[in-house]
């Protein structure tokens, strides 16, 4: 059954990835190992690019990602659909209760509706038999239902957290879970090639007994 691959690139890393020795994620190795019945025509992986600014505790974070982003692009049939992060001044209520302190709230932008737009948009036009949709956001559960009640065709959500949202297993065709071992299987070699050159993981992903603490 061709299959397409639909990865909310946040949702994965905080519900698997986070603080784990599995980062170098190959998201092709991942999804046929998991579906090894199927054949995986495109993946399309959803991110925004990590700003500087929101990184000051950890200034290598943004350069990591990059880094991350290169590896998944040696994979021939995946595609980076990419959003934006905002930030904004918020007044929030402190935990005590007694005032407010104006805070700057960074937030990711366009990651749920540009999943939802190509999802929607490769059903109507049958580029796949069957979708596979890597995330837990019940967000998208309108154009998951629209894809299997109204155009007809499965969706099985894939969700990185040990529970499900319940909205989204409503409408979804089938419910996975990632599981530690098929992460563990699923890594990149640990350096890899492209057309400006070889290039390896992270320096501060490489030992995995003391990733615990690294972001």
């Amino acid at each position: 059954m061709k299959l397409h691959v639909y990865v909310d690139g946040f949702n994965l890393y905080y519900g698997c990835l986070k603080d784990t020795p599995y980062r170098w994620l190959d998201v092709l190795k991942m999804c046929t190992l998991r579906f090894p019945q199927d054949e995986i025509v495109r993946i399309k992986y959803f991110t925004a690019p990590i700003k500087i600014r929101m990184s000051e505790k950890d200034p290598d974070r943004p350069n990591r990602q990059q880094i991350y982003l290169r590896a998944l692009r040696t994979i021939p049939n995946l595609d980076i659909i990419e959003g934006v992060f905002l930030s904004h001044k918020v007044s929030m209520k402190l935990a005590r209760g007694d005032g407010y302190a104006l805070v700057i709230k960074n937030e990711e932008k366009g990651t749920d509706v540009n999943i939802a737009s190509y999802l929607v948009h490769d059903a109507h036009h049958t580029l796949f038999k069957k979708a596979v949709v890597i995330s837990n956001d019940s967000d998208l559960v309108t154009p998951i239902k629209i894809v299997t009640k109204e155009i007809g065709l499965p969706v099985t959500i894939v969700s990185p957290f040990d529970r499900n949202s319940i909205q989204l297993k409503d409408v979804a065709t089938d419910v996975k879970h990632i599981r530690k071992g098929l992460l563990k299987v699923s890594q990149f070699n640990e350096k890899l090639n492209d057309a400006t050159g070889e290039f390896s993981i992270p320096e501060k992903w490489k030992d995995h007994s003391t990733q615990k603490n690294i972001s």
